[in-house]
């Protein structure tokens, strides 16, 4: 059985560092912060969702298609020219979080649901504490937009890059 190599480059951006992982099939993990910081927590994700043997290599973001599209288009949402993300997706999570994440990507840019929300989307009214858990283990935030989901009363609750990230996010895109 051939095992991915997963390729990952470091971008600056407005809100910081990010790590941006991809394999051939499409991108599948964004890391705040950057890659000696987070070589832990990345290793330990690449672990639960590839298979073992799995290989990091670093990569030129001019050199795999994928991160180099993928760091395109993040710099032109940080722009504020871009709203709609189209990159190849490679993500990994459990059926219901996959559920999750597809809902995230119908919430419009600009425009912001809360955890009920996104319960009701999925059918399952009364799984608010699971959708936030689902909404924390979003593999590529920013492309899969779980900034936008907000406590009820559009209290700012969680964020896996912080809550100041999460504000500074939906600034950008109130604008």
């Amino acid at each position: 059985m051939m095992h991915p190599t997963i390729y990952w480059t470091e971008m600056s951006s407005p809100i910081g560092p990010l790590v941006l992982m991809a394999t051939d099939s499409g991108l599948c993990k964004i890391e705040f912060g950057g890659f000696a910081q987070r070589e832990d927590k990345l290793r330990n994700w690449i672990n639960s969702w590839f298979p073992k043997g799995t290989g990091i290599a670093q990569d030129q973001p001019a050199e795999h298609v994928i991160l180099k599209e993928a760091e395109a288009q993040l710099k032109r949402y940080f722009a504020g020219e871009l709203q709609i993300f189209t990159v190849k997706l490679d993500m990994r999570g459990t059926p219901f979080q996959t559920r999750v994440w597809q809902a995230l990507l119908e919430v419009p840019y600009g425009e912001s649901r809360s955890y009920k929300h996104i319960a009701g989307a999925i059918e399952q009214p009364k799984a608010v504490r699971a959708v936030g858990g689902a909404n924390n283990r979003n593999p590529v935030p920013l492309i899969v937009p779980c900034h936008r989901i907000i406590g009820a009363g559009g209290a700012m609750v969680g964020y896996g890059g912080g809550l100041d990230i999460k504000t500074s996010l939906l600034e950008l895109e109130r604008q």
